[in-house]
């Protein structure tokens, strides 16, 4: 499929073209020797061997790209991981923790965290409050000149992190004049508009005056998009393989579960009269039962007669011996209740001088940022407590929890048409009148929840750079800055006190039981108001980089071919960071804590710091007029990590005038984030579908087998301070063709190796994997499976290679320039092993992952650009390659019929149409339409168990905001 749509794609260019800029620019640049992002040594731009994408201002106005986050979704070379706003739009829980509001890169799908961003050519700091990603969200687009994506290794010149690439963001230089500029880009069907306007401001030039000032600043605005507002949103499509396994839902479903009170155990209006158990069963078709929702009992409304709910579709989620149990079970749709458009408010300010002191060029930087972003996702789901339910206090001691004796009373306003309902189908259940009511319930009158989170950041940059009078031809460029990212979220709607929640719902203050429209009484709207948590803080960080920095480049000495370069620079720098939770409400008082608040106290640190000292070399040998050398070396010593040395070679090998060969090999390394080292220990409990023990059980299928009964259990997540550092190695091997001056065309083979990778695997796969991590499940006395521990850890090996295709050529038509290219990413491998003893699982390419990077076959961007006169016309497609979907459990089983279940997952094609007008003095007009065919992204089976981000397409994948109109206009006023 991937194939035949290349070929059509380029059947419609006619091309064969390359070239390293993402466009052109229909002008002639001039030949003169800069630093490119990969090199220490200033060189000629078209000299270099590395495969570098350089993307211009103008190309990311005629796409109508307005932040960093829609850049790096029309990257071929961008992995399709977790790293956006829309795959982090609802619960989340590991290694996602703390993302609220960002969004980052992740170059040749080896995660954000390997991914070096660097701004100017330096680095800047980490998110506040994950600690080891950068947010893109601090990156000020409005003053962007252009971006450099080294697709490449680069630990031989930047250190850590640079296993993936670089992306390299270069702001304007020399800037005169007074500018303002305006985007709207408002979606066709509502929700999701996105703005920007920027005022931009300089004055003196650099080669008359010796001098220039350039300000900017900058207002994105991101708006909100509700599931709601899309129709592919759909949770409920079983026949499809898709149904939600949740049965919280806003009108309750009654549960099985006992409570415990004082003079023994209360049964519920479940229970079986005469049986000293809680099941109702046989009463119904000889089937025992588990959940019951009276809307779904035999001659009632339906789950679906409520907005958002539908039949639990249990036969997907459960063994054929277990399905009976819910069969009058109803479901929440999570995805439409999801925000898939977070809406985020990025200022930003630049400013920026430079001085001429004769030959010498001193700069300053001062760069503030501030992302103001609200994550809004699901109602919380309560559900009465089993007769033991505890909660684990800071200190360590265990109390009863709120929840245990949670339920229902039969003085409560719902309580009568709720038993009738159920009698109506189980006579035997009217002796049980009296009784409470045990229920899961997703209350939509405590509000959606909402993490409110204001993000500061900043640099502060003094830089000089000129010749070095006593060494001839050599340079120096040198550098001190230090750049910041603090983070404080507080919690807004949706958060109550937990001993006040339990109380209103005990004493039948607040009813689970309302059908749509009707309405709690102003008695359970005023008590949720009192019980309120909104403004509380919820947690803070900072990351602080301090850097220090010099590099001297120049000739070295003769060669037959022309003179040698080098380079040796020094580096110190020093990263700190801290993170505190709310000390002042999550404290050994259970009755001050705010139920499913994730404070993260445990995660606390006062401050904790790490210096890197590193040197650096690197020179050029050309060996031949047509072979040139390029090595280079950089030496790191990590306070806590000792030292490591990373090597780096490429050649230029240019046998013709119009065919460059080029390659290089390296070797990468990447230190763990504070976070990953020294994180407390969080304790969960497992949520989803049953399981079994895999001890006992090692089918996984919950039954009525010894051994293979329903399990619960806590999983622990947290930090652990022996992890060492991940080992990669890095090798590109690729062609440029240039036939004839225009036309052009590249290829490149990259290879990537990870050693000791940094990972969190999923509770799936340790269950699955039990004979290789059975130290990480923890036993009780009596050898019941207690907790499993899904803390980070220095697992096995991952291999990953792909091709990497780029067509570019532009000629005289019609009086004006045609233009056209491809960029082309293809997969050939991607497998992993979890530990150095184990093989190599099956192939990743094309295969769904839960959270790690979805390995996609093929993507390309192919454009075509027409530039008549005063106006510029472009057309982009962007093409994403299908892959096989997630299977079910049920599925997976043969437990389900699902007639339409396909496990393939169509690709995804967009279009976007943009023109550029110039023809008015001081004015340039862009127009685009993106998403030109109004295409919903595909049906994707993405549902994770518990949550709704991306339950019915794959946000790793899609853009969910349809067809959008791009204006914008910029001004200059002198």
């Amino acid at each position: 499929m991937e194939l035949k749509t290349l070929a059509r794609t380029l059947a419609l260019l006619g091309l064969v073209t390359s070239g390293l800029a993402a466009a052109q620019d229909d002008v002639s640049q001039k030949l003169e020797r800069v630093e490119i992002t990969g090199s220490s040594i200033k060189r000629i731009q078209s000299e270099g061997a590395l495969p570098v994408q350089v993307i211009s201002r103008k190309d990311l106005d005629r796409q109508g790209i307005v932040s960093a986050e829609q850049l790096i979704a029309t990257l071929t070379s961008n992995g399709n991981g977790l790293d956006n706003l829309a795959s982090n739009a609802d619960v989340v829980s590991g290694q996602s923790r703390g993302n609220n509001g960002s969004t980052s890169a992740n170059l040749r799908g080896q995660g954000a965290n390997a991914t070096l961003i660097l701004l100017n050519g330096r680095r800047v700091a980490a998110h506040g409050l994950n600690g080891g990603v950068v947010d893109l969200n601090q990156i000020p687009m409005a003053a962007v000149e252009r971006i450099e994506v080294l697709k490449d290794g680069a630990s031989s010149t930047y250190g850590t992190d640079a296993v993936g690439g670089v992306i390299n963001f270069i702001l304007r230089k020399n800037y005169k004049g007074l500018q303002v500029s305006a985007t709207a880009d408002a979606t066709e069907h509502g929700g999701g508009n996105i703005y920007r306007a920027s005022v931009t401001g300089g004055v003196g030039d650099l080669d008359t005056n010796g001098f220039n000032l350039l300000a900017t600043l900058s207002v994105t605005d991101n708006k909100r998009l509700d599931g709601s507002q899309r129709d592919f949103v759909n949770s409920f499509q079983p026949d499809r393989g898709l149904s939600p396994d949740t049965r919280g839902t806003p009108f309750a479903t009654l549960f099985l579960a006992s409570t415990t009170a004082s003079g023994g155990t209360i049964k519920n209006v479940l229970t079986r009269p005469g049986q000293a158990n809680n099941y109702v069963g046989p009463l119904y078709q000889g089937a025992t039962l588990n959940s019951v929702n009276t809307l779904d009992l035999p001659g009632a409304a339906g789950c679906d007669s409520q907005p958002g709910m539908g039949p639990y579709a249990e036969k997907l989620w459960n063994s054929a011996a277990a399905s009976p149990a819910n069969q009058f079970g109803c479901a929440w749709d999570t995805g439409k209740a999801a925000v898939i458009q977070q809406p985020v408010k990025n200022t930003n300010l630049v400013t920026r001088g430079m001085l001429k002191l004769g030959e010498h060029m001193l700069s300053a930087e001062v760069l503030l940022g501030r992302s103001d972003s609200h994550k809004i996702f699901s109602p919380n789901q309560i559900s009465s407590g089993s007769a033991t339910s505890t909660v684990t206090l800071p200190n360590g001691s265990t109390v009863a929890s709120p929840f245990r004796n949670l339920a229902y009373p039969s003085t409560g306003a719902g309580y009568d048409r709720v038993f009738n309902a159920l009698v109506g189908a189980f006579p035997e259940l009217e002796a049980n009148r009296g009784l409470p009511m045990t229920f899961r319930w997703r209350c939509m009158e405590c509000g959606n929840r909402e993490y409110n989170t204001i993000t500061d950041t900043g640099r502060l940059l003094v830089g000089m750079d000129g010749p070095m009078n006593f060494i001839k031809d050599w340079d120096y460029k040198v550098g001190v800055s230090q750049a910041w990212s603090k983070s404080n979220s507080t919690l807004g709607s949706g958060y109550q006190n937990y001993v006040g929640l339990a109380n209103l719902i005990n004493s039948g203050t607040l009813n689970p039981f309302l059908l749509a429209g009707e309405q709690q009484s102003a008695a359970a709207i005023q008590g949720l108001k009192d019980i309120s948590a909104e403004g509380t803080k919820l947690y803070g960080g900072k990351y602080t980089t301090t850097e220090a920095d010099a590099t001297f480049s120049g000739p070295l000495f003769k060669m037959p071919a022309g003179d040698a370069l080098g380079a040796l620079g020094v580096d110190f720098r020093q990263e700190k960071y801290k993170f505190d939770g709310n000390s002042t409400v999550n404290t050994n008082d259970i009755n001050t804590w705010i139920f499913n608040a994730a404070f993260d106290n445990i995660n606390a640190l006062s401050g904790v710091k790490r210096n890197v000292k590193a040197v650096f070399g690197e020179v050029i040998l050309p060996v031949t007029k047509s072979l040139e050398l390029n090595l280079s070396v950089r030496y790191d010593d990590y306070t806590g990590f000792g030292s490591t040395t990373n090597p780096k070679v490429s050649l230029r090998f240019a046998p013709l005038e119009s065919l460059i060969f080029r390659g290089s090999y390296s070797t990468g390394f990447r230190v763990p984030t504070f976070n990953q080292l020294f994180n407390g220990v969080t304790e969960s409990p497992a949520t989803g579908a049953g399981v079994a023990d895999p001890k006992t059980c090692p089918s996984l299928v919950v039954s009525s087998a010894p051994g293979c009964q329903a399990i619960t259990f806590t999983t622990l997540f947290g930090g652990v301070p022996n992890l060492g550092p991940e080992k990669s190695k890095m090798a590109n091997i690729g062609f440029v063709f240039e036939p004839m001056p225009g036309y052009s065309a590249s290829l490149d083979l990259w290879d990537i190796r990870r050693d000791g990778t940094i990972q969190a695997f999923t509770q799936s796969t340790f269950f699955a994997n039990y004979a290789l991590f059975s130290d990480r499940f923890i036993r009780n006395p009596d050898d019941s499976l207690k907790s499993v521990d899904l803390s980070w850890i220095n697992a096995g090996e991952t291999r990953t290679r792909g091709l990497e295709l780029t067509l570019r050529g532009s000629g005289k038509v019609g009086g004006g320039t045609l233009s056209a290219g491809l960029d082309g990413s293809y997969l050939l491998e991607k497998k992993s092993r979890l530990t150095t003893n184990s093989p190599f699982g099956p192939s990743e390419v094309g295969q769904f992952t839960r959270s790690s990077d979805l390995g996609i076959r093929w993507k390309h961007v192919a454009f075509i650009n027409y530039a008549y006169g005063d106006w510029v016309t472009s057309l982009r497609q962007q093409y994403v390659g299908g892959y096989v979907g997630y299977v079910p459990p049920g599925v997976a089983n043969g437990n389900a019929s699902v007639p339409a279940w396909n496990p393939k997952v169509k690709p995804y094609i967009l279009h976007t149409l943009g023109v550029s007008y110039a023809g008015i003095k001081d004015l340039t007009l862009n127009f685009a339409i993106k998403n030109l065919f109004d295409k919903d992204p595909p049906f994707a089976n993405s549902y994770d168990t518990n949550t709704g981000s991306g339950s019915s397409w794959e946000p790793r994948v899609a853009d969910p905001r349809g067809r959008s109109y791009v204006i914008g206009a910029d001004y200059k006023f002198w």
